[in-house]
Parts: C-alpha cells; structure tokens; sequence
C-alpha cells in the first residue's frame, strides 16, 4: 500500500497534469476562434476579391452593353454608321451657271449636314464670287441632297470630293462654267480649304463638284491654271480626317468609311 509521501506525490502529478491539459484545452480554443475570426474576415475578403477580379476595377468597368458589337475597331474611332445616302441618277438639270451678283461680294456661312455630322463652311463672295454663287444656288435648289462624297485621295494630295449627287464623278448641274477664281500662286493649299474641282486643262469645265482639303496639300497648276479656292472649313474638319483615316475602299477611289450629304443650308 503506498505510503503518505507516495499518495502526496502521486496527487500533485495528478494535479500538475490537469493543469497542463486545460491549459492545452485553453490554447486550442484559443487558436480555434482565432480561425474562426480569420475566416469570417476571409471569407469575405475573396467573395470581394472575385467580385473585383470579374466585374472590373473602379473607372475600369466596362461600360458598353452586353450587345455591342464586337469589332476590333474602338466604336469612337468610326464617325458615322456604316451606311449611306443612295446616289441619285437624274440630278436637277440647269441651263447656265447663275450670276455671280447672287453672291453679294460678301461672307456666307454654309452647313453641309452628312451621315457623319456637320461640317460649317465659311464662303468668300467677295473673291470667289462665281463659285460662291454657284454654290448658294445649288444648295438652295437642294442640288447637292443625298449626295455621296464620292472620291478620297489621302497620298500627296489629301482630299474629299463631294457634290456629284450620281456618286461616279461625272455628274453635273448641266452646264459648266469658269474662269478659275483665288487660285493660290503657290499651289499650296492649306488644310480647311474649300475649292471647286475640274477637269484636267480646262477652266471651263467647273460645275457642282468641290474638295474638301483635310492636309496642307501642294496641287500643281496645269495649262488651265489652279483650282477656285472659295471659302474655308469653320467646324467639322475632325470628320472629313477620321475618313480619311478609314483608307479607300475596294474600288481605289471611294472612302471606304461612306459619308453623304443629306442637305446643305447657307445664310
């Protein structure tokens, strides 16, 4: 039978070995609500994180809808739908070009209203006023209505022609007309420029047809001389350059970004 001493010494084994397991059960708790704690901040943390990694980061989120569509080409960089006025086979046909009096030896202001926006144009009848007149007569005769701009050139000389409502770079008001107006003595012709097109070595041959010039381009004078230049682009410029910027089609010589004149309004 175990002595006094003995039980006494087994007891405070006994004793010691109690408190060593609670304080184990103690740390084992702690460490459990310690992960608990992690968790329930975790756990959040990563729905968060998904919810951030999927949808986008602050002013990152897309903001286009989900039927856009899926070109690679950014939506801002096109500057009119992808359609156009149909050409018109039988323009409005005159006899004779109108009098330069209906110009008034003054500034005109001209909005060419297109698929792809406004472009304003300011107009000099004091030095062109010809071409000037030409062009407010025709306008006001609705002459240039769901006119295609038929021709882009974008190498050396960088324009836009338009004012052929047939859209084949034939189509006329009937009649032509000269002599060439404020051609520059220098061929230069600065990008802005308003100027009337012509056929090769005749200054005679002016009629409905302009160019609109969207870089400084040098266009040389031939035997009939330069180009009436008319007036200047006051707003829209960006436009005619973003179709440029859209190359030429198929065909070599139309844009391929389509833009048409749905109606010109002058004052």
């Amino acid at each position: 039978m175990p002595s006094k001493r003995e039980r006494e010494y087994a007891r405070r084994r006994y004793a010691d070995w109690q408190i060593r397991q609670a304080a184990k059960a103690q740390r084992r708790r702690r460490l459990r609500n310690i992960s608990l704690v992690a968790a329930g901040i975790l756990v959040p943390v990563l729905v968060i994180g998904l919810v951030w990694f999927f949808a986008g980061r602050g002013d990152d989120v897309a903001t286009e809808p989900t039927d856009a569509p899926s070109s690679t080409e950014p939506a801002a960089d096109n500057p009119c739908p992808e359609v156009t006025t149909g050409a018109v086979a039988e323009p409005p046909q005159f006899e004779a070009a109108p009098d330069p009096s209906v110009a008034e030896g003054r500034t005109w202001t001209a909005t060419l209203t297109t698929t792809c926006g406004d472009i304003t144009l300011e107009l000099d009848g004091s030095l062109a006023p010809q071409s000037v007149a030409n062009f407010v007569q025709l306008a006001r005769d609705g002459f240039y209505d769901a006119s295609p701009c038929h021709r882009l050139t974008t190498s050396g000389i960088f324009v836009l022609q338009c004012g052929d409502p047939t859209a084949t770079g034939q189509g006329g008001p009937g009649y032509g007309w000269g002599p060439i107006e404020n051609a520059p003595a220098d061929d230069l012709y600065p990008a802005g420029t308003l100027a009337m097109a012509r056929v090769g070595n005749d200054a005679e041959s002016q009629g409905s047809q302009f160019f609109l010039v969207y870089q400084d381009s040098t266009i040389p004078s031939d035997e009939a001389g330069g180009y009436s230049a008319f007036g200047t682009i006051t707003g829209g410029l960006d436009i005619v350059q973003k179709i440029a910027d859209g190359g030429l089609a198929e065909d070599g010589t139309a844009p391929a970004r389509a833009i048409s004149i749905e109606g010109v309004t002058v004052q």
